[in-house]
Formats: structure tokens, sequence, C-alpha cells
């Protein structure tokens, strides 16, 4: 009896194996999924290049509207047509505004996974019928007027910060 409840774990254990992989598998090989996180990457490159552009050319003092008030400006244009949702998400202990703290489970875990030097994170949900991915990536001190607004990183080249993504997938 002992080798059957033995014999019967070790084959639960192998089923979930095996199923937890497929899962794993089938979500990195949905093309959907992937077409989505290729657009998620592209907006990220765009998103990120005119942050540090408006920084490099126009931000002389912190009381100029900063490039991260001029991101989240775009981000909320995109959301009002209807495009995609993206927020900057402070990773950090200071946050100025509560408005960047992250807000759900999804951004709680973003966090830690790209603090602890994560590239990215991902998950797909389903809302109202719809499957959407939602995608974190990291938003690192690239240059010496980063610390012009986010002083306590001075001298550090680590993630101060996110976007997170919540994009319809492409079908």
């Amino acid at each position: 009896m002992l080798k059957q409840f033995k014999f019967f774990y070790r084959m639960l254990g192998i089923a979930l194996i095996v199923i937890f992989s497929a899962e794993t598998i089938l979500a990195a090989e949905d093309p959907a999924i992937t077409r989505t996180r290729q657009q998620a990457l592209m907006l990220d490159d765009l998103y990120k290049t005119v942050i540090v552009l408006v920084t490099e050319h126009y931000v002389k003092d912190p009381s100029i509207l900063s490039a991260a008030s001029a991101g989240k400006a775009i981000f909320a244009a995109m959301k009002e047509k209807g495009w995609h949702e993206v927020r900057l998400v402070g990773l950090t202990d200071v946050i100025n505004n509560p408005e960047n703290k992250p807000a759900d489970d999804f951004e709680k875990t973003a966090k830690k996974k790209l603090l602890a030097g994560d590239g990215s994170y991902e998950e797909v949900i389903s809302k109202d019928g719809k499957r959407y991915l939602r995608i974190a990536t990291p938003v690192p001190v690239v240059m010496e007027k980063c610390v012009m607004c986010h002083a306590n990183f001075k001298g550090n080249k680590g993630n101060i910060g996110t976007l997170a993504y919540t994009l319809p997938l492409v079908e």
C-alpha cells in the first residue's frame, strides 16, 4: 500500500509538472502574445526615448515640466483614445506622487522582480471576455539629469521605476 501511495504521488507530481510546463510553453508560443509583446517592446522604446530626449534637451531645472509628467500626458492621451494603458510606477521607497505607487498585485510583483534584476515581468489576463498582456519594464537612471528629480539615486544606476503596460492582445 505504501508503494502504491508513493507511486501515486510521484505520478501526480509528474502530471503537475507536465501541466504547468505545457501552460508555459503554450503561453510562450501563443502568436497573439508574441505579437503583443513585440508591440509592447516597440512602445517601450518609443516612450523611453521621448522621456530621455525631453530630459536631455528641455529640462533645465526641477521646476520645468518634467519628462515623467510629459510622458504621463502622452500615456493619458493613448488611454483616452482607446489604444492601451501605461503607467509610470515608482520602484523606490521615496515616491513623491502617491499616484506613482504600485497600485495592484501585478505592479507590486513587478516591483519585486525588477528590483531583483529581472529584465521585465508579464502576465496575460482576461477582462470582459478579452485577453490583455500586462508587461512591466524597468526605468533605470540613465543620465545625470535624472537625479535632478531623483536625488536619492545620485551615483546609482539602478531602476527607479517601471512602465507598466496593459495591452489588448493582437489576435
